[in-house]
């Protein structure tokens, strides 16, 4: 599709821009704008709604071109390890930014005008943060304000929530309680374990057993492990902590605490509720769970960041599936509340809708964002919505505070499982608009996304598919045993991993942006069943993928799903390194989400030369299908400011990507100003309005540059 036919603006756009307007000039927006005002960036998302929008406009297209280099933090002067991929967004409130930095997660105060070193804030060391999976994958800091005074609120890899002084980065007075090992203070720390297990069977059952709590080595290895990487939210003074475990796809066991959401006192650290993600008997969801697998399934983390809507006293978060999450058998059934969108009173813990966007996650498919907040005009009529968008490249939109689909939500019939022992669901829900960021994700590999640059291109691409069982999203493993038809199972996903690339929007007018790549394969084959000896802690097999020094023992019985092979994907066949799709490497469509329709959709960056110069496409006019790594992006003002990022293998593809910091047309995409950074960006940016000045700031980061972590903030001249 050329620029100009991507660029049409539809009626339907334009009835939902005209909508906007109408929003915008009733003024009935503040609650979707709440933590920008005043030139601040309160939460790690911008608003409250997660939406990463500010409404500063000092910087705009007719001077971003003039942008200096104010200053450059940077990670590495913190430790060995400064996390080439830094996924902390700074906050900015009260005339100080704060992030997070290395894998001992410290908390950072610093000058915003000058990039200086306020204070820092360095967690005791103990054996909990050693064995923590996620050390460096802390995404930020929450700031609150008790009687006045600001507090800033952690949660650490070693599962401890922190209240600091926002001036000092002293352990808050006469909050939490003392922590029996080395080092700590005597207040100002919460342990989480405690009050995270006090009602779990498996520990009930450990003391029973003569079992006790080690505090500095935390969860019995045999029991679990349990971290964090997303802040809490502070809503309505309620502190809401989020839970973090070993990333599915690497665990090596079937039993693990469930994450379980608790509800704080922001004044006193007193615990208040606990809402049990995986539901027991009596408790909705219950019925989902065969088999009593929610005796030992544990996980279901909340590792992404959450979003909040006061007025209605409700906070949104998202989850993942539970353990092994390659297969399924030891624990059938849909799984609730994994995979799901969920919306809890934030005054008594309660479940007031979900919605559960895939069931039985066998495929990494976890909610990586929290849902954007916007209120819109759908028909005419005003809506509270919450859009969630998902790794898949599905977009759903709910009413926030009823939980009902704004446009149809279908439930379609996917390919069913052939592995002995293993379960599928039957069906999985797909809106019926907004349409997809890629329409492959739909049906995979239909013949519209065959490459066909020459005749003889497609007709071999035709007859390698032909070979395949073609799918779309939900395209189970097959046994390593299968002998059937197929030369393997094909799917396809239009998004992509997008807690690295969020998605942005701006609520005054309803506009979605959302980055997205194109993504098929053929699944990897699948042992059936392997015998374990539960009487062995200290299994896994040898050999076993995924095990790490900080895994949990597997005590399970039938399950191999971490076995050499069984759930890597394998490549799918191609045309002397050609994919038989066509590409899309890095793309970037805009939704005006008043209506569901696409504004714009366009590419990012330059198709790689490794790819336009093969030797079968020369002397083709390739279209362009973007450069390699993912669009980073926020909203200011009239601005669309975005950037690429870069992983260290993307950057070999592409070495000589240009590194700069773009301000684009939000109704077109045009870029309209541009300014060279000194590393590719990495996760998100932030901005802030410092004494009269606007800032950017956005993360950095990589190895072939000088900067493999950093902050580089930028401003106009004086």
């Amino acid at each position: 599709m050329n620029i100009k036919a991507q660029n049409k603006i539809s009626t339907g756009w334009f009835v939902g821009a005209i909508a906007a307007i109408l929003i915008a000039a009733s003024g009935s927006q503040g609650q979707v704008t709440l933590g920008t005002e005043n030139g601040e960036w309160r939460y790690i998302g911008g608003t409250i709604g997660h939406t990463r929008y500010s409404p500063l406009d000092q910087i705009n297209a007719s001077n971003f071109n003039e942008l200096e280099q104010a200053w450059v933090w940077r990670t590495d002067n913190f430790g060995p390890n400064p996390d080439y991929f830094s996924r902390s967004t700074p906050i900015y409130v009260d005339g100080i930014l704060y992030t997070v930095a290395t894998p001992r997660r410290q908390v950072i105060a610093m000058d915003p005008a000058t990039g200086e070193t306020l204070w820092t804030f360095r967690e005791p060391e103990t054996i909990r943060h050693q064995r923590s999976p996620r050390q460096a994958y802390g995404k930020g800091v929450t700031y609150g304000e008790i009687d006045g005074r600001g507090v800033i609120y952690i949660t650490t890899p070693g599962f401890f929530l922190w209240a600091l002084d926002a001036k000092t980065g002293r352990p808050l007075e006469n909050w939490g309680g003392a922590f029996p090992v080395g080092g700590f203070p005597e207040t100002g720390v919460i342990d989480l374990i405690p009050y995270l297990v006090d009602d779990w069977g498996p520990w009930q059952d450990y003391l029973v057993a003569g079992g006790e709590y080690d505090p500095d080595y935390g969860i019995p290895r045999e029991l679990g492990m349990v971290t964090a990487s997303a802040p809490p939210i502070i809503v309505n003074g309620v502190l809401v902590t989020l839970v973090g475990h070993q990333p599915s796809y690497g665990q090596t066991r079937i039993e693990n605490v469930p994450g379980d959401i608790m509800g704080f006192d922001m004044e006193t650290g007193e615990r208040l509720w606990k809402f049990h993600v995986i539901p027991r008997p009596g408790e909705v969801g219950h019925e989902t769970w065969h088999n009593d697998a929610w005796r030992f399934s544990g996980d279901m983390s909340t590792w992404a960041p959450a979003s909040a809507d006061p007025e209605l006293g409700l906070v949104y978060l998202v989850t993942n599936a539970s353990t092994v999450q390659a297969y399924a058998g030891h624990r059938p059934g849909d799984n609730l509340f994994g995979g799901s969108l969920l919306a809890i009173d934030v005054q008594t813990g309660e479940r007031r809708w979900h919605f559960q966007i895939h069931r039985s996650d066998q495929w990494n498919y976890d909610l990586p964002t929290p849902p954007l907040l916007m209120d819109l005009t759908v028909d005419g009529q005003q809506v509270p919505a919450a859009v969630q968008n998902t790794k898949q490249g599905l977009v759903f939109a709910f009413n926030r505070e009823t939980g009902e689909p704004i446009w149809p939500i279908e439930d379609r019939p996917v390919i069913q499982t052939e592995v002995p022992g293993n379960y599928t669901a039957a069906t999985q829900p797909f809106p019926t608009w907004p349409e997809p960021v890629d329409r492959i994700t739909l049906d995979g590999i239909t013949e519209e996304f065959v490459i066909d640059f020459t005749p003889e291109l497609k007709e071999q691409a035709l007859t390698i598919l032909n070979g395949y069982r073609v799918g779309g999203l939900y395209v189970p493993s097959l046994p390593e045993t299968y002998e059937g038809e197929y030369i393997n199972n094909v799917g396809c996903i239009g998004a992509g991993n997008i807690i690295n690339h969020p998605p942005a929007a701006d609520p005054t007018i309803g506009v979605m942006f959302n980055s997205h790549r194109r993504n098929c394969f053929a699944t990897g084959f699948m042992r059936a069943t392997n015998g374990v000896d539960r009487d062995n802690p200290n299994y896994p097999e040898p050999g076993a993928g995924g095990a790490t020094p900080n895994s949990t023992p597997t005590t399970g019985t039938t399950v191999a799903a971490w076995l050499p092979g069984s759930r890597r994907r394998a490549g799918l066949s191609t045309i002397d390194g050609l994919p038989i799709y066509k590409r899309m490497n890095n793309q970037l469509t805009a939704y005006q989400m008043n209506s569901g329709d696409k504004m714009w959709s366009l590419p990012v960056g330059e198709t790689p030369e490794a790819y336009t110069n093969h030797p079968l496409l020369q002397d083709i006019d390739v279209p362009n299908s973007g450069g390699t790594g993912w669009s980073v992006q926020m909203v200011a003002g009239d601005l669309l400011v975005q950037t690429r990022a870069l992983s260290e293998g993307m950057a070999q593809i592409e070495p000589d990507a240009p590194l700069t910091l773009n301000a684009r047309n939000k109704m077109t995409g045009e870029v309209v100003g541009s300014v060279p950074m000194p590393a590719p960006g990495q996760y998100g940016m932030m901005t802030y309005m410092h004494r009269g000045k606007q800032y950017i700031v956005v993360q950095i980061g990589s190895s072939r540059t000088d900067y493999p972590g950093a902050l580089v903030a930028y401003r106009l001249p004086d």
